[in-house]
């Protein structure tokens, strides 16, 4: 009977042991294409550790700042989101090939699960103080030692790319603090054109914007769809931010040419936008946030009428130069801004943005911010000679 029990034992240990190695080799299949999927190819690729690894982050900055009020304070806890999120993923990925390896190990270890943890673990972390029993062993513990180094590699190989892509985005955004003020606001480009900046016709200024920013659209589509955790990352200044600038590029686009039809430029703008919303909804979509791909332009939008018609006020009282009346250009503006609309609010209330102007509510109560001007100076009077 003994010796019965003890086979029956053995054969168990044995069968947990296979059980075991194909569930691990099932992790390490998983986690190298995660791997490989987020950091290598240049292509969004679903990786359910990477966006489990950014949602557990959000959930718990979102608990941590739930009664921070300021938004100046709670930048300062949210700028350490996009950071924590790789840092987690990076040891998610490690935990999940000890774990992997410990697995595949099991059968040359006569299932000890403490001894495939301790030879997995070493090997991994190039430690070496576990060495391996068999052959079987010697070429997992080769094999785990080489991605254990791989897996480093890739990741400190990718911050360079990955910062690269955030300073890239980041210039463009610092430059528009002066067009735009901080929170951007879209009516607010056009007026400063107006207000003590530039002195000449808007138009070659405008063009310039546009085409500085289609680009930076087409750039930001490509890297934010690649590497999601970019979105996440905040610009330095507290009340800037790249949604909230690019959607005040758009408005401005979408200004331009409803209030000034006829006015250069025409094909800039409409570039930019067609580029900017495009990259919007891109960005919305590999997030698994709501965007419109053919929206109905007279469909209601997030600004209302009479917002809208405050902001061209202001621009009339600055003597902006406007062609058409307020009733005449809010089909075409609504029509524009019915293109980016759901991608941008839904953007803004994920990534917890600056409350901006005509950029929607929050997951927390926050008033809209108008953007800050700096004070008002006169002029310095002349010295007598």
């Amino acid at each position: 009977m003994i010796a019965v029990a003890d086979v029956t034992r053995t054969e168990v240990v044995t069968a947990w042991s296979w059980f075991g190695c194909a569930v691990g080799v099932v992790i390490l299949l998983c986690t190298a294409a995660s791997v490989v999927g987020t950091l290598v190819v240049p292509h969004n690729i679903e990786s359910r550790i990477s966006r489990s690894c950014e949602r557990t982050v959000d959930v718990v900055f979102r608990l941590a700042t739930r009664r921070v009020r300021g938004f100046v304070h709670r930048d300062r806890i949210l700028v350490w989101q996009g950071p924590s999120a790789l840092l987690l993923r990076l040891a998610v990925w490690l935990g999940l090939l000890v774990v992997g390896y410990a697995l595949a190990l099991l059968p040359t270890v006569s299932g000890s699960l403490g001894r495939a943890l301790s030879d997995a673990g070493s090997s991994l972390f190039t430690l070496g103080y576990a060495a391996p029993t068999n052959s079987t062993s010697s070429a997992l513990d080769y094999l785990a030692a080489f991605t254990g180094l791989v897996v480093i590699g890739l990741q400190v190989g990718y911050l360079p790319t990955f910062y690269a892509a955030f300073n890239r985005r980041e210039t463009l955004v610092t430059m528009l603090t002066t067009r735009a003020g901080v929170p951007a606001w879209g009516p607010e480009i056009l007026a400063r054109l107006k207000w003590g900046i530039y002195d000449g016709e808007p138009g070659p200024v405008l063009r310039e914007l546009f085409q500085a920013w289609e680009g930076w659209s087409a750039d930001v589509a490509e890297s934010h769809t690649t590497y999601q955790a970019l979105a996440w990352l905040r610009s330095p200044r507290p009340l800037s931010h790249w949604l909230t600038s690019m959607l005040a590029v758009l408005d401005a686009a979408a200004l331009h040419l409803a209030l000034t039809p006829s006015s250069e430029p025409k094909h800039e703008a409409r570039l930019c936008l067609r580029v900017g919303f495009v990259a919007l909804n891109q960005i919305a979509r590999a997030m698994r946030l709501p965007a419109e791909d053919d929206p109905d332009p007279d469909a209601p939008i997030s600004v209302s009428y009479e917002e809208f018609a405050d902001a061209v006020g202001m621009l009339r009282t600055l003597n902006y130069p406007i062609e058409r009346p307020t009733e005449l250009a809010w089909p075409d503006f609504r029509g524009w801004r019915a293109n980016y609309d759901t991608a941008a609010l839904a953007l803004a209330r994920a990534l917890d943005a600056p409350p901006a102007l005509w950029s929607g509510d929050r997951r927390w109560p926050a008033r809209p911010m108008p953007p800050l001007r700096p004070p008002t100076r006169l002029p310095r009077p002349r010295e007598r000679t």
